[in-house]
């Protein structure tokens, strides 16, 4: 059997090696999740796209995310393209209205509604059928590798904000940078925005409403903010 190496923190090793848990058993299934997510997305990338087939060939998106997407795809529809841009996908965000990856934004002083409509056109793959531009389809499949590296089970609005943010080739995702939400900080702010969203959950006995829950993120974001000043003021 061919043998990966996996490369793990001083802390991390140590806690795996006392615990004696199947690390081999472990990672193969990590590892065969993650795949069919990431073929189940490129799958859809490279075929004619149907919203209606969203939430049958992507089971681990989100319902929110379908509706995303669903939208994005609509938006260039009524454009009369041929390829759903990383625009599409940031606009199909803002008019699902409710997901986490607003709250985010918003939380990060950068009100959703003031981001413009993204209209740039994207390259893609020749062809007649509408499919996800090339940048887009990065974005997705980065969105996938950002609930495998939170440790998720799904794949939500919030790693698609993460994943826009951090493609390099996008409309969409020089919009959000020259806004200041890059790929790090808005990770950060999302793991906060998890952190705030856990604790609120395990204190009270529903889902916290929004204003609680932006209240907690910005509550657990502000150390990171201030150490993040701290290590610009030693830089400078």
């Amino acid at each position: 059997m061919p043998k990966i190496n996996v490369y793990l923190p001083d802390d991390l090793a140590d806690a795996v090696r006392d615990s004696g848990v199947p690390v081999s058993a472990i990672c193969q299934r990590a590892l065969e999740q993650a795949i069919r997510r990431m073929q189940a997305i490129r799958e859809v990338s490279l075929s004619d796209l149907d919203p209606a087939s969203f939430s049958e060939r992507l089971p681990s998106f989100t319902g929110r995310l379908v509706l995303a997407l669903s939208l994005a795809t609509d938006r260039a529809k009524a454009a009369g393209a041929t390829v759903v841009t990383t625009g599409d996908l940031l606009a199909g965000l803002q008019s699902e209205g409710s997901n986490l990856a607003l709250q985010i934004l918003t939380a990060m002083d950068v009100a959703p509604a003031s981001l413009a409509a993204v209209s740039t056109p994207e390259p893609a793959a020749t062809g007649d059928a509408l499919r996800f531009s090339n940048p887009a389809a990065v974005a997705l499949e980065l969105a996938v590798g950002e609930a495998v590296g939170f440790g998720h089970n799904y794949v939500g609005c919030e790693h698609l904000i993460v994943a826009l943010a951090g493609e390099p080739d996008g409309a969409a995702g020089e919009l959000l940078r020259a806004r200041g939400v890059d790929a790090r900080s808005t990770r950060r702010a999302v793991a906060a925005a998890l952190a705030g969203y856990v604790h609120l959950r395990a204190s009270a006995s529903q889902a916290p409403p929004p204003e609680a829950l932006l209240a907690a993120f910005r509550a657990e974001l502000a150390p990171l903010v201030e150490r993040l000043e701290a290590l610009e003021a030693r830089a400078n």
